[in-house]
């Protein structure tokens, strides 16, 4: 039998009040953890992700130090800080726990299995064993994949489209995640394209700077860089190695190319986070986790930087032009 809780009123009546019921009162201080691999609290791309997470949960009623409480961690791509922020944010027990990066889910997933968790930025959440299936995950886990596999294949066609001189691509990538699975579809489209593709498995960033410099030394080279929490960290460094070694090069995400990366395409990590408050606020008001399908983006964003191709010597095609959704003067 649930416990109830009892209040005498003044003429004696006993209130009978469920604690269901006081759960819905919309002046009860809710809580919600946050745990986010791949950047820290103070760079510009973390702030502008909360910032989103922040005006989404505001939009649907829950406003942060009024009714909800938010404790964060950014602990960058360290997986032992990873483990300890993960347990730290299930042992102060909030209501539901948004995770970003697929090297947060794992720690925090085993850290509890029964607080609710919203993931974004995951690759892969059914191969990589968040989920059990997209549309019903199961679990105590669900949220917003990052992209789905096919369109790793449009990163090397847009490269041959941008860098026609291509016929060598070097793909950066994590070999112990879902870096297999981007791999496997860039290789199955690269004949079709007459590249050759090989790995850069992705180590540490002395070795990343090695493979790369052995890498350019060859002509007709170009450079895919996966999607994956080693990338974001060190994304500055790629962009560098690319210029150093006049690679054409094609990211994922639009804020790898800091200020001198050649051409992006992929989802607005940005919006990932607003979206992913909608499920945040729908757990807060009782659903569960297992109950909401993963999600995929349903709009991806190519930018091109033509202060970059210029310093390659390339020609950006029209039709290329005419489809970007940001040009970089």
């Amino acid at each position: 039998m649930r416990r109830r809780e009892f209040i005498t009123l003044f003429g004696g009546v006993t209130l009978v009040w469920p604690l269901a019921a006081r759960a819905q009162q919309p002046d009860r201080m809710r809580h919600i953890g946050m745990l986010a691999v791949g950047t820290k609290a103070d760079e510009p791309q973390a702030r502008a992700r909360k910032a989103a997470f922040l005006q989404g949960l505001q939009q649907l009623g829950w406003t942060e130090g009024r009714n909800v409480q938010i404790d964060d961690r950014w602990p960058g791509a360290d997986a032992a800080d990873a483990r300890k922020d993960a347990a730290e944010l299930a042992a102060l027990a909030p209501d539901v726990i948004l995770v970003s990066g697929s090297p947060a889910v794992p720690p925090m997933l085993q850290a509890t299995h029964t607080i609710p968790i919203v993931f974004v930025i995951v690759v892969d959440p059914v191969g990589e064993g968040f989920v059990d299936s997209l549309p019903r995950p199961g679990g105590n886990a669900t949220g917003f994949m990052t992209f789905e596999y096919s369109l790793c294949g449009k990163w090397l066609e847009l490269l041959k489209q941008i860098a026609p001189s291509v016929t060598r691509a070097a793909v950066l990538r994590d070999p112990a995640s879902a870096g297999i699975g981007q791999y496997a579809v860039i290789q199955s489209v690269a004949p079709s394209l007459g590249i050759d593709v090989s790995a850069i498995n992705e180590r540490d960033a002395d070795g990343i700077e090695r493979s790369i410099a052995d890498f350019a030394h060859s002509p007709n080279g170009g450079l895919v860089v996966t999607a994956s929490s080693f990338t974001a960290a060190h994304h500055n460094l790629i962009v560098t190695l690319a210029a150093r070694y006049n690679l054409p090069a094609i990211y994922p995400f639009r804020f790898l190319l800091g200020s001198g990366g050649l051409m992006s395409y992929g989802p607005d990590l940005v919006d990932q986070y607003r979206h992913a408050a909608s499920y945040v606020g729908r757990i807060l008001k009782g659903e569960k986790p297992a109950d909401l399908p993963v999600q995929a983006p349903t709009k991806y964003q190519l930018v091109i930087n033509r202060k970059t191709a210029k310093a390659l010597g390339l020609t950006i095609p029209d039709k290329l032009l005419a489809t970007a959704d940001e040009v970089i003067e």
